[in-house]
């Protein structure tokens, strides 16, 4: 059962502060160049939380001096605590990357979530972690005592029932409201009536729970958790967390490709790779100019077009080396991929890992895990410009994984290899937080 509470938010000061420089992107979507645009914007931007530098002579840690500079933003009220408890409905408008005249919308609600264990089928993940990102995180976490980031949830609600439940409620001018560095628009409203709280609570206790984003902070709250509920039972703060619920059938739900680029890679040869790629792909060259944005329209175009029919991943090592792999009718993907599920082998993510990146080109999974000779490019133009400026040999050009095989997956516990999804846009950090030891009340 999905048990989720309104709670008293802490948020910025609108009265203290301009809320265009101080919100920010997750802090896993923070690149060293955003941190320092960041840093400039505001002495009261979040990063100096979620994502702080070390200070030059300090002896304390950057998870210390975050905790140092919550308490000082609170006291002097640059942060605020919300009264009452609340539910705060959450609105993103956007375009989609690449398509200027293409708008969409996504609605959802931010609360807290008692945290469960997966093995209880309320919570399921799509992905797998490492342990690098939990263990820093957990260290904020432990210094904090805060949800500085939103765990991103999709449930099922064909009908639309919760989304009808606080329709009404967004009617109104938005208590918070942003636009990003990528154009998207933020709103964010309060709901703390409680009849309408009750109606959301008891609608959401029949659903099951995906995690899209925020795998590794999901599963850093829950190690936290189980070590409060053993040496500190009392302290019942410690069980919740604080998400963003979407619907999976809204139809601005928008899951991106993550496309990957080999560098480095000794001995790599173009035609080694399509002849190593032939037993289970049929290779079709493409026909590039040296155009860049030609070249990316008529990949992209062809890309698209085949995947529609089977799974197909493009390859681009140059305007005169391009390929669609669309794999074959006959492929013998038991053999191949008899470690992975049935269900998984035909998904494009686990092809290009198991048959390109293994089989063809001898990259192991310790090397993609430490990323020796593979980089994660969101950008189709920015994948195949690195392979133009020499620093890449080869770009793998991906199709998005359908939102349906992603909750399939999940459900049948199946996660999915890292990177299969970028779920877009992302959620603002620094709209609302999760204060543990607030003396206000949960």
């Amino acid at each position: 059962m999905a048990e989720i509470y309104p709670f008293r938010a802490l948020h910025y000061n609108s009265a203290a502060v301009d809320l265009q420089k101080v919100v920010t992107q997750p802090y896993d979507k923070i690149s060293p160049e955003m941190r320092a645009r960041y840093y400039a914007a505001s002495p009261s931007n979040f990063v100096r939380l979620i994502l702080r530098q070390p200070t030059p002579g300090s002896s304390q840690s950057v998870y210390s001096e975050a905790a140092a500079e919550l308490q000082n933003w609170i006291q002097e009220r640059t942060l605020v605590s919300e009264g009452e408890p609340a539910i705060y409905p959450y609105v993103q408008e956007f375009t989609v990357p690449g398509e200027p005249s293409n708008h969409k919308q996504r609605r959802g609600f931010v609360a807290l979530l008692r945290i469960e264990e997966y093995s209880a089928g309320v919570v399921y993940r799509h992905e797998e972690t490492l342990s690098g990102p939990k263990a820093d995180r957990m260290e904020l976490l432990k210094a904090t005592r805060c949800n500085f980031g939103h765990i991103f949830m999709l449930y099922s609600d064909p009908r639309r029932e919760i989304e009808k439940l606080l329709g009404k409620e967004t009617q109104a001018k938005p208590w918070q409201q942003v636009t990003d560095e990528y154009s998207s628009v933020h709103s964010m409203w309060r709901v703390s009536d409680p009849r309408v709280l009750e109606h959301v609570i008891d609608a959401m206790q029949s659903r099951k729970l995906v995690i899209a984003d925020g795998h590794h902070r999901y599963e850093t709250s829950l190690a936290y958790a189980r070590d409060h509920r053993r040496n500190a039972p009392e302290d019942d703060r410690a069980n919740y967390v604080m998400a963003t619920f979407v619907p999976l059938e809204s139809d601005g739900l928008l899951i991106l490709p993550t496309h990957r680029v080999v560098h480095s890679l000794p001995g790599f040869n173009w035609e080694q790779l399509c002849s190593q790629a032939a037993p289970f792909f049929e290779v079709k060259k493409l026909a590039c100019s040296g155009a860049a944005a030609q070249d990316v329209q008529t990949i992209r175009q062809a890309l698209e077009q085949s995947g529609r029919g089977r799974p197909t991943i493009a390859a681009y090592a140059g305007p005169q080396r391009a390929a669609l792999f669309s794999l074959k009718k006959d492929a013998d993907l038991a053999g191949a991929l008899g470690e992975f599920p049935e269900t998984l082998r035909r998904l494009d993510v686990v092809l290009l890992h198991g048959l390109v990146l293994e089989k063809a080109m001898r990259i192991d999974r310790q090397a993609v895990r430490e990323q020796k000779h593979l980089r994660y490019v969101r950008e189709f133009e920015q994948a195949v410009e690195e392979v133009n400026r020499g620093q890449a040999q080869v770009a793998f050009l991906m199709n998005p994984t359908p939102i349906q095989a992603v909750c399939e997956k999940a459900y049948a516990g199946l996660p999915l290899p890292q990177k299969s999804t970028d779920f877009y846009p992302k959620l603002l950090s620094g709209l609302t937080v999760y204060w543990m030891d607030n003396p206000a009340g949960l």
